[in-house]
């Protein structure tokens, strides 16, 4: 099973304040923890929104939107993939969450990611066969990187 551990930002994140280094240190030994466990699948940390844009769709026409965007609930800081054996498993790896992030106050998110399964009848075999080959093509592509 693989779930996303999401960071919410905050105000900090969002100014673009930089982590400290003992923040550094912790997230560095709590990601080190999880890649000796064989969860961790990927882990980054995001710009603030001031940097990105939203793209909305109308009638299958794309509009952009250019951040900051205003309500910071709503947005992500960073994320960490995992892939575990259930959601307890995934409960746990994310109450290790460095504490001292947000000034002990970081609100994280825990969801699941669909995998091919999920999908029942409708993700035909050759649906299956085409996203491993895009899969793989992935792989490659990051290994030549």
């Amino acid at each position: 099973m693989r779930f996303m551990i999401i960071r919410k930002a905050d105000a900090e994140t969002e100014a673009g304040v930089m982590p400290s280094e003992q923040l550094l240190t912790e997230m560095m030994k709590y990601n080190e923890e999880m890649v000796r466990a064989g969860v961790m699948l990927a882990g980054e940390g995001l710009h603030p929104s001031a940097k990105g844009l939203r793209v909305k769709f109308s009638g299958g026409k794309p509009t952009l939107i250019d951040g900051p965007f205003a309500e910071t609930k709503e947005l992500i800081a960073g994320f960490t993939m995992i892939q575990v054996k259930s959601r307890e498993e995934a409960i746990e790896w994310v109450k290790r969450w460095p504490a001292i992030d947000g000034h002990g106050a970081a609100e994280l998110e825990l969801r699941q990611v669909f995998e091919a399964e999920d999908f029942g009848a409708e993700f035909t075999p050759e649906l299956r066969e085409q996203e491993d080959m895009l899969r793989a093509e992935v792989e490659q592509q990051a290994k030549q990187r």
